[in-house]
C-alpha cells in the first residue's frame, strides 16, 4: 500500500476527502503541531478539527507501521525461499497487523517444537499424506510403516503416525484462516468468566466477580479492568469460556470433507483436536484477552481525557482574592491568601479540629486574613477534614458582615505539586505543606494555569487510570492539555514555564528561555520579541505566535488569536471597512455592522484581504471580542455560604451539584455534603443512555434529586430525572 492508497483508505474510514488527508499528512510530516494545523491551516485541511487531524495522524502511523511490517515479513519469507505468489498477494492485501502476523506465523523463526522434532525425523511427507484427506483404503499402520527409521527414533508405525500428527497439529494451528475462524468465534460466542483465586481477597474487593460470567460482545470496559486488577492481585482467576467441542467441530468442518472415508481421517481428527487444545485455544485466549484489555484501556483513557478536558476548561474566577485552605486534623489546616493575579500574599496554619480543637482561634485567624486582604472567596480542598473545615467557613461567613462565599475544590494532585521541582522553584522559602493550599486557591482562580503544573495522571478524574498503559495514557492526556492550552491562549507576560511548554511549538527549554527574556526585559510588548528567545527558531515562532497573547499590548492584534502572518490581511480588512484599530478596540461589533453594510460576500472580501475565507472568518471573530475566553461559556463554580450534612438529606430533595467525575456507569456529583452522590446512567434521562459523557461533563452544574441515603455506608443515590 503506497502513500496515496493509504490516504484513500483513511479518507474512506473518516468520511473526508483523500485530498484533505494528503494535505493534512503533508503538514504533519513537516512537523506542524495539531493545534496549529487546526487553527491556522483551515484552508489547507478543509477545516478539519483537532479530533479529525489526530485521527489522520494515528491512522497514518498505523498504516505506515503495517506497511513496514509487510516488507519485513516478505523479505523474511523470501530469504527462506518459501514465498509463493498467493502468499505474497495475501500479505500485500492485508489491512491489519494481526492478519499479517497470522500469515507469517508458519514461517516465523521459533524454538524447537514437537513438530520440529518430527520434521527432523523425516515425517513431514506422512503428515502431508494425512492432511491430503484423499480416499485411501487399507491399513493406516501399514502405510505409516514406510516411515519407520530406528536411527532417527521412529521405532514403530505408531511412532511415525504420532510424530506426523504433531506436524499436522502445528500446521492447523498456524493456518491463518483457522486462527481467524476461532478468533471470530471467541469474540462472537465467548464468555468472560472469573472465579475466586483467593477467597479473602476476592470477598473484600471483588465480590461481584467471585463467580462472574458475561458475553465478550457486551462486557463493559470497566469490568474487564476490574477483573484484570483482581487477577494481578491474585484475588481472581479469569478466562474466556467457549464451547471447545463446537470450536473443534468448526475447524474440522473447514478442513475435512463431510463423511470422509480416508484411512487417515481418525488421525487427522485427533491431530485437529490436539492442535486446537494444545496450540490454538491458549494462543487465542491470550489474543482475545489482550484485545479486550487494549479496548478497555483505550476506553478508560478516552473517558479520562474527556473528563480532564472538561476540568481544564472550567471557567476561571478572575479578579478574585482567594483564601485557600488545605484541610487536616493533627497537622492542622494550612491557609494561604492569593491576590487576583495568583500572587501569594500570606499564609499560616490553624488547628480547628482534633486533637487541638482550637475552633474559635482558627475562626479569628481566618477573619483577620479575610479583613486584611479583602478576600472574596474561600477555596477548601475536598480531602481529609474537608467537610469539617467547610463547617468552619460557613460559621465564619455567617458571623462576618461582608459578601463572602466558599467553594469546594478538588485537591487531587496538590501534594504531588507541593513536592515538585516547579513548586520548589515558585516557593523556595515555603514548607512543602504550605504550597498545597496555594495550589488549591489558584485552581479556583484559574484551573488551567494551575493544573498544567501537575502530571495529568495525578488529577484523578478517571477510572482505573493506574491499570492502563501508562505511556498511552500520558500521551493522550498531554494531547488534551496541549489542546486546551492552545484553545484558550496564553498571556505571554504572566504564563508560567509549566503553562508555556504546552503551547504549540514550545518545549520545556524554550519555555524557560521565554521566562528568562521576560525577566530580563520586564515586559514583552510585542509578539515579535519572541524572535529574540534563545532556541526559538522561525518554525517554532510560526507554530506558537498565534497562541501567545499580550492583553496589555498597544497593538490590538497582539491581544487576539490573529496570527502574525495574517496581520496584513487583518489590516486590509479594517481599511476596506473604513475603520481603524482604535475604533475596533472600543467596539468590536462595528466589524459586523460594516460588513453587512458593504453587502459583499465573504469570499470577495477575503480576496481583497489576500487570505482565505476561513482565515477571514477567524479574523473577524477575533477582532469582535479580542479578550474572549472560551471558558466563559462553561458553568461557573458553585459558591456556597452554608453547609449541608447527611442528616439534612431526605428522599425527594432537589438541589444543585457539581459533577466531579464521569465513569462508564454514571457520574459522581458533589452536592455539598461529605460524600459525593452517584447518578447511575439509568437515572440520567428518560431515554436510554449508552455513554454518560453524552449527558454530562466534569464541572457541569446540574439539578439532582435524592433517591436514597445510606448513612452507614456513606452512599447517596441521585437522579437527574426530577419529576
Amino acid at each position: 500500500m503506497n502513500e496515496q492508497q493509504m490516504h484513500a483508505h483513511i479518507a474512506a474510514e473518516l468520511r473526508i476527502s483523500p485530498a484533505q488527508v494528503s494535505r493534512t499528512a503533508a503538514l504533519l510530516d513537516d512537523d506542524n503541531t495539531v493545534p496549529f494545523i487546526a487553527r491556522y491551516r483551515k484552508e489547507v485541511t478543509g477545516s478539519l478539527d483537532e479530533e479529525q487531524i489526530r485521527a489522520v495522524q494515528d491512522r497514518l502511523k498505523y498504516l505506515r507501521t503495517l506497511e513496514e511490517r509487510k516488507q519485513s515479513v516478505l523479505k523474511s519469507i523470501t530469504e527462506q525461499g518459501k514465498l509463493t505468489p498467493e502468499l505474497e498477494k495475501a500479505i500485500r492485501e492485508a489491512d491489519k497487523l494481526q492478519d499479517v502476523e497470522d500469515l507469517y506465523l508458519p514461517y516465523k523463526p521459533k524454538r524447537r517444537t514437537r513438530a520440529t522434532v518430527a520434521r527432523e525425523k523425516g515425517l513431514e511427507p506422512l503428515a502431508l499424506l494425512i492432511m491430503a484427506a484423499e480416499t485411501m483404503s487399507g491399513d493406516p499402520l501399514a502405510a505409516a510403516a514406510a516411515y519407520i527409521d530406528p536411527e532417527k527414533g521412529v521405532d514403530t508405525a505408531e511412532d511415525a503416525l504420532a510424530g506426523a500428527c504433531d506436524i499436522v497439529a502445528e500446521t492447523v494451528a498456524e493456518n491463518a484462516e483457522i486462527r481467524k475462524l476461532i478468533r471470530t468465534a471467541f469474540l462472537e460466542t465467548g464468555v468472560v468468566a472469573s472465579e475466586t483465586a483467593d477467597k479473602e481477597k476476592a470477598a473484600r474487593d471483588y465480590e461481584m466477580y467471585m463467580d462472574f460470567r458475561e458475553a465478550v460482545r457486551t462486557v463493559p470496559s470497566y469490568r474487564i479492568l476490574a477483573i484484570n486488577r483482581g487477577e494481578k492481585e491474585e484475588a481472581l482467576y479469569a478466562w474466556i469460556d467457549v464451547n471447545d467441542d463446537e470450536m473443534i467441530a468448526a475447524v474440522e468442518s473447514a478442513l475435512l470433507t463431510p463423511d470422509s472415508k480416508d484411512i487417515f481421517t481418525p488421525w487427522y481428527r485427533a491431530a485437529i483436536a490436539d492442535g486446537y487444545t494444545r496450540l490454538i485455544e491458549p494462543a487465542i485466549q491470550r489474543e482475545v484477552r489482550t484485545l479486550l484489555r487494549e479496548r478497555a484501556e483505550q476506553h478508560a483513557i478516552d473517558v479520562f481525557s474527556k473528563n480532564l478536558r472538561a476540568l481544564l476548561m472550567s471557567p476561571p474566577l478572575k479578579g478574585s482574592v482567594i483564601l485557600g485552605i488545605d484541610p487536616g486534623y493533627r497537622t492542622g489546616c494550612k491557609a494561604a491568601v492569593i491576590d487576583s493575579t495568583g500572587k501569594y500574599i500570606e499564609g499560616t496554619t490553624i488547628y480547628p479540629h482534633a486533637p487541638q480543637k482550637q475552633w474559635d482561634a482558627a475562626k479569628r485567624t481566618l477573619a483577620r486574613l479575610v479583613g486584611d486582604h479583602g478576600v472574596d472567596i474561600i477555596a477548601i480542598g475536598n480531602g481529609t477534614a474537608g467537610r469539617e473545615t467547610e463547617q468552619l467557613a460557613a460559621e465564619l461567613i455567617g458571623e462576618l458582615d461582608r459578601d463572602l462565599h466558599y467553594a469546594i475544590v478538588n485537591e487531587a494532585g496538590a501534594s504531588v505539586y507541593s513536592a515538585s521541582p516547579v513548586a520548589k522553584k515558585e516557593f523556595p522559602d515555603l514548607d512543602v505543606s504550605m504550597r498545597g493550599n496555594i495550589s488549591i486557591a489558584r485552581r479556583l482562580l484559574d484551573p488551567l494555569s494551575e493544573l498544567v503544573k501537575i502530571d495529568p495522571k495525578s488529577i484523578g478524574v478517571g477510572l482505573y487510570q493506574h491499570d492502563v498503559d501508562q505511556n498511552r495514557l500520558g500521551e493522550s492526556l498531554d494531547a488534551v492539555v496541549e489542546s486546551c492550552v492552545n484553545q484558550v491562549g496564553v498571556d505571554l507576560n504572566t504564563a508560567s514555564s509549566s503553562l508555556l511548554r504546552y503551547v504549540a511549538g514550545i518545549n520545556s527549554r524554550t519555555a524557560d528561555n521565554i521566562v528568562s527574556l521576560r525577566e530580563e526585559r520586564g515586559f514583552l510588548d510585542s509578539r515579535m520579541l519572541l524572535r529574540e528567545v534563545q532556541g526559538l527558531g522561525e518554525k517554532a515562532f510560526t507554530q506558537c505566535a498565534g497562541f501567545l497573547r499580550i492583553p496589555e499590548s498597544d497593538t490590538l492584534l497582539d491581544r487576539t488569536a490573529v496570527h502574525p502572518e495574517s496581520y496584513e490581511a487583518a489590516t486590509r480588512l479594517v481599511d476596506f471597512l473604513e475603520l481603524d484599530m482604535e475604533q475596533i478596540k472600543r467596539d468590536g461589533s462595528l466589524l459586523k455592522q460594516r460588513i453587512d453594510r458593504a453587502g459583499k460576500p465573504l469570499d470577495e472580501i477575503a480576496g481583497v484581504c489576500g487570505c482565505g475565507r476561513e482565515t477571514l472568518t477567524d479574523i473577524i471573530s477575533a477582532l469582535e471580542k479580542p479578550g474572549r475566553d472560551p471558558r466563559s461559556a462553561m458553568p461557573a463554580p458553585v459558591l456556597r455560604s452554608d453547609v449541608l450534612s447527611m442528616d439534612d438529606l431526605y428522599e425527594g430533595l432537589v438541589l444543585k451539584g457539581t459533577v466531579r467525575n464521569v465513569v462508564d456507569f454514571g457520574a459522581f456529583v458533589d452536592i455539598g455534603v461529605k460524600q459525593d452522590g452517584l447518578v447511575h446512567l439509568s437515572r440520567m434521562a428518560r431515554k436510554f443512555v449508552k455513554n454518560p459523557l453524552d449527558i454530562v461533563s466534569v464541572g457541569d452544574i446540574i439539578d439532582v434529586k435524592i433517591l436514597s441515603v445510606d448513612k452507614e455506608r456513606g452512599r447517596i443515590a441521585l437522579s437527574m430525572i426530577l419529576d
